[in-house]
């Protein structure tokens, strides 16, 4: 944490209401995303730290796309894909924005998100509060239109709409599919937040079987129609996010329906419920050892094909390392930029340029 930022954590937003504090962070980084000169001029200092052009150091192949560094924003920060463009400027090699649902819901009751000081950590209970596909998909199509916003990699991340019940999950992840895929580089199919209820419970293979396979059509459906606007024939994509407290057998079945149904990989991991410090999934450091962990059992399963996605615990760039040497091609955070700060994410992508080609990965330049 730099200085001027520990002044700032520590005189103002620890004394806030984290969800509040949240909520003017984003505004300010949604705000100067919509600075033309401010962003230009922060996206030209963070480019020689970004491999932003095909064999720029650390950038990676993934997804029919360079990505211009390993680590980005997983979801949960930008649930409406409304600050995209002020996020790149902060160094992300890529956003996820999400998690995004098929209908607009409020999310639960507040108090819903808590500040865990003593291990750095955040726990929250938010409940997919969005605005729901249609919106995130509207914005989406607009940061298309520009040839920067073409540029940008943005993973879109899809859950259950909490007034869905469990036997129609199939259909309401599809409407978000068939809504957001022609925009996103990617899909996440999310059946592991502990705050909706029932919802973990559709990761048993069984029940993520069917809803897998009617998202994957419904992508396909939306995104090899000319009138799209995104190219003919084009396939986007389609991972799984899985919980760090699946047991490992449950973590070898989901690898082994990833390779039955040809799905392009796994996020690893979500929060944590195994905790005893109240309500709401725990993100944060106390994620890293089983996060790594998991990517290492898929990598073993999955083999050298589809992408794994390194999520949990991450503050450093020894942290990203860590992910990669255990078999992840990219990896997110999201916590530690509350304790961190707007420099958070360059610092790690700079570290990383520096040290490229040090990764266990074949995809990286």
């Amino acid at each position: 944490m730099s200085w001027p930022y520990s002044l700032l954590f520590n005189g103002v937003f620890r004394r806030m209401d984290p969800e509040r504090a949240h909520e003017i962070a984003f505004s300010l980084i949604e705000r100067a995303g919509q600075v033309p000169v401010l962003r230009d001029i922060a996206q030209g200092a963070l480019a020689p730290y970004l491999g932003q052009r095909a064999g720029g150091p650390g950038s990676v192949r993934l997804f029919g796309r360079v990505v211009p560094a390993p680590f980005g924003l997983a979801g949960g920060f930008d649930k409406n894909a409304r600050a995209v463009r002020g996020l790149t400027m902060l160094g992300f090699g890529f956003v996820e924005i999400g998690t995004v649902t098929a209908r607009p819901q409020p999310g639960n009751d507040k108090p819903r998100m808590w500040r865990e000081l003593d291990v750095r950590g955040v726990r929250n209970r938010m409940g997919f509060n969005n605005e729901g596909a249609a919106a995130a998909a509207d914005r989406l199509r607009a940061l298309r239109r520009t040839a920067a916003g073409r540029a940008i990699v943005v993973g879109a991340n899809i859950g259950k709409s909490k007034v869905t019940p469990p036997e129609f999950a199939a259909g309401d992840y599809a409407t978000s599919a068939r809504l957001l895929a022609p925009w996103a580089d990617y899909l996440v199919v999310n059946v592991s937040s502990p705050n909706t209820p029932g919802l973990r419970d559709l990761q048993a293979t069984e029940s993520l079987r069917p809803i897998l396979e009617a998202v994957r059509a419904a992508a396909d459906e939306a995104t090899t129609g000319a009138a799209v606007g995104r190219g003919t024939g084009r396939r986007i994509p389609l991972l799984v996010k899985i919980a760090p407290d699946l047991a490992n057998e449950d973590v070898d079945a989901v690898a082994d329906l990833v390779l039955e149904l040809g799905l392009d990989g796994v996020v690893a991991v979500n929060t944590t419920i195994g905790h005893d410090r109240g309500p709401g999934g725990l993100s944060g450091p106390p994620l890293l050892g089983r996060g790594i962990e998991v990517v290492a059992r898929l990598r073993e399963r999955l083999g050298t094909g589809p992408v794994i996605i390194g999520v949990g615990g991450i503050t450093r760039a020894d942290d990203v390392r860590a992910y990669l040497r255990a078999g992840a091609d990219l990896t997110q955070g999201y916590t530690s930029f509350v304790y961190e700060g707007p420099l958070w994410a360059s610092e790690i992508n700079r570290a990383l340029t520096r040290s490229a080609g040090s990764t266990a990965s074949g995809r990286y330049e």
